[in-house]
């Protein structure tokens, strides 16, 4: 991507939760999780919440994905959810629209992933030397050339979603990446980080956030 095309979203960010250890908020469509290189790409979604107060990195959302983010207020917060993420303790759950009407109403994705080198930052399905990537979904409803799907990941890969739905033959809509035509030609990626559930780092009680997909 280069600062030419970056135009991110000027609305302040919307906050699901905070307290002394956890941040919750809603990163939008077109807004970088970090900054990238070079001053015309620093505006992004830690850097705003950073304005605001203590924010530290604990994962990301593609550029186009929206949805729900933690982020720690502590080292220590910081390091027990990072240990969450790095045991797959977290459970997310996405809405996406994709191209066509899935014939199935649910399944499984298992198919490993690796970086296309050639061709990056995309990603592309390598059973030899690919890293392990499950996904779940479930038809939530279709119709007029396109479903509405459930996507839970079991494994976190980047573009694991995307990938995995163009590699069963119905790419995200507004996938630029990804898609190709008519699928491609939305105002926005339609994949949305709805809900995750983690362990709070003081004491663990298990903690469940949502932001409704906005389309």
């Amino acid at each position: 991507m280069s600062a030419e095309d970056y135009a991110p979203p000027g609305d302040p960010p919307q906050i699901l939760h905070e307290d002394d250890e956890l941040l919750l908020a809603v990163k939008p469509a077109g807004l970088l999780s970090v900054p990238g290189r070079g001053p015309a790409l620093a505006d992004c979604l830690i850097a705003r919440l950073q304005a605001r107060g203590p924010a530290l990195l604990v994962h990301r959302l593609d550029r186009d994905t929206s949805g729900v983010m933690v982020f720690a207020r502590t080292r220590a917060a910081q390091r027990h959810l990072g240990l969450q993420f790095e045991h797959r303790r977290p459970r997310k759950s996405y809405v996406a629209r994709v191209s066509g009407e899935m014939a199935q109403e649910s399944g499984r994705v298992d198919l490993p992933m690796i970086v296309d080198w050639p061709n990056r930052p995309r990603q592309k399905v390598d059973f030899e030397a690919g890293r392990a990537a499950r996904t779940d979904w479930a038809v939530e409803a279709r119709g007029a050339g396109e479903t509405r799907v459930r996507l839970s990941p079991l494994t976190g890969r980047s573009h694991q979603l995307r990938v995995h739905m163009l590699e069963l033959g119905h790419p995200i809509l507004g996938d630029t990446l990804y898609a190709t035509g008519a699928a491609a030609a939305h105002p926005r990626m339609m994949l949305h980080a709805e809900v995750l559930e983690l362990h709070h780092p003081d004491g663990g009680r298990w903690l469940r956030f949502e932001a409704p997909a906005p389309f």
